[in-house]
């Protein structure tokens, strides 16, 4: 048992590495394993749960939104980084089926930037397998080729 001196003392320690950087509750539990017991981590990532300074799908929506101000990005890239960051899959595929017009314009876009950016030094066509490689629908990059 844990008194809640320590409990305080680790919270906001934990606290501090999320107010930092949005986590997680995956990349918590990863950073914290080895140096809190595991009952009061628990206990810690449940209270922060509660609190709402922990929830993977405001996490999943913010990490989207970035990405798609940002970079660009296959459906499919989305969904590998936001697992490895050990969201659930579950999670993830809701957010994607709830905003799949929106990421479909966003994958067309996506890959009509690099068409762009690409077509000085590639031919349309490995253009082409380059973004089917990147896991690009092949719909989208027909549209986004025209």
């Amino acid at each position: 048992m844990y008194t809640v001196e320590d409990f305080d003392k680790e919270k906001t320690r934990v606290l501090k590495y999320i107010l930092y950087k949005k986590r997680t509750e995956q990349e918590i539990r990863t950073k914290f394993e080895n140096s809190i017991e595991n009952n009061l981590l628990e206990d810690i990532i449940e209270y922060l749960k509660e609190a709402k300074y922990i929830n993977d799908k405001e996490y999943i929506e913010k990490t989207v939104n970035n990405f798609i101000t940002l970079k660009n990005l296959s459906i499919k890239e989305i969904k590998y980084k936001l697992l490895s960051k050990g969201l659930k899959k579950d999670d993830i595929e809701d957010y994607i089926y709830e905003n799949k017009e929106e990421l479909k314009q966003y994958e067309i876009k996506s890959a009509q930037n690099i068409f762009y950016k690409k077509s000085t030094s590639m031919e349309p066509d490995e253009i082409k397998q380059y973004l089917l490689k990147k896991g690009y629908k092949s719909e989208n990059i027909n549209i986004a080729k025209e």
